[in-house]
């Protein structure tokens, strides 16, 4: 190899390594500013020219979210609400991609393709038939509302679908030699084998139900029963005569940190599961 061939590949990974860094910090910047303003006096927040250091650490910021707002209930409801979805997306989601991807049975392929209709149509659209649903059946003001609508979706059947047809039917195949029926194969033998797809959609489906405020602040008017999101939306300046910017930072820190702990040390199993899931 030549000492200009050599040249030419560091100065293209040197070009490369700058633009990741610099995509990183157009990233991070808005977090970054979101902590410093979170330690920001009210005064220092809305100063013109911006100030990007505070003069003073106000670490009592971090205290009056939870005496202004029942923070604790926030974080309960949206705890619940999050799990709850996960844990119904991912069972139910991969129960509906076993049956499109591995069981044959009539107009299979014309049903999923209404079935990914359902992508096609924004979601905004949907929220006046749930709610006069939610009316009927006597669950607004509950966490059952903010819950159930959330138990599946089209997204996390075709997600999974497309991972379960990355498996090799060899393994199905012998499944049924050894006797077990469509639910053994899909519990015992596939589902284990769709650790990374699994992943994938529940990190999705938590970030989703994470930071959802449209549904919760349509079905929900008490506060003890909002989520994080719609429970900080009370900082405000519709709710209150001004927007007091450090408190509202600081609840936003507390709000977020949980989803990227779970980004952190979920990152590998995500980046798998949605690489083997466009293999095919």
């Amino acid at each position: 190899m030549s000492v200009y061939t050599s040249r030419n590949k560091t100065t293209k990974k040197l070009l490369i390594h700058l633009l990741l860094i610099a995509g990183a910090l157009v990233m991070i910047a808005p977090f970054v500013w979101m902590v410093l303003t979170s330690l920001k006096s009210l005064g220092e927040s809305t100063q013109v020219p911006p100030v990007i250091l505070p003069t003073k650490y106000q670490w009592e910021n971090y205290t009056h979210i939870f005496e202004m707002l029942p923070f604790l209930d926030f974080y309960w409801n949206t705890l619940i609400t999050t799990v709850a979805k996960v844990i119904g997306q991912v069972f139910l989601c991969s129960l509906a991609a076993y049956a499109f991807a591995r069981i044959e049975f009539p107009g299979r392929n014309a049903l999923f393709i209404l079935f990914l209709t359902v992508l096609m149509v924004p979601g905004q659209v949907f929220l006046l038939p749930q709610f006069m649903i939610m009316k009927e059946l006597g669950w607004l003001n509950t966490l059952t509302a903010l819950i159930v609508p959330g138990l599946f979706s089209a997204f996390g059947t075709f997600l999974l679908r497309q991972f379960f047809m990355s498996l090799p039917k060899e393994l199905e195949e012998a499944a049924k030699l050894d006797g077990c029926n469509h639910f053994q194969i899909y519990w015992r033998i596939m589902l284990p084998l769709a650790k990374p797809g699994l992943i994938a959609l529940a990190i999705f489906v938590a970030l989703w139900s994470w930071n959802d405020l449209m549904w919760p602040l349509i079905v929900n008017s008490t506060p003890d029963k909002m989520p994080l999101s719609a429970g900080l939306a009370y900082l405000t300046g519709e709710h209150t005569n001004l927007t007091n910017y450090p408190i509202l930072m600081a609840g936003s820190v507390l709000a977020i940190w949980p989803m990227i702990i779970v980004f952190i040390f979920l990152q590998k199993h995500f980046v798998e599961g949605i690489t083997l899931t466009g293999s095919k």
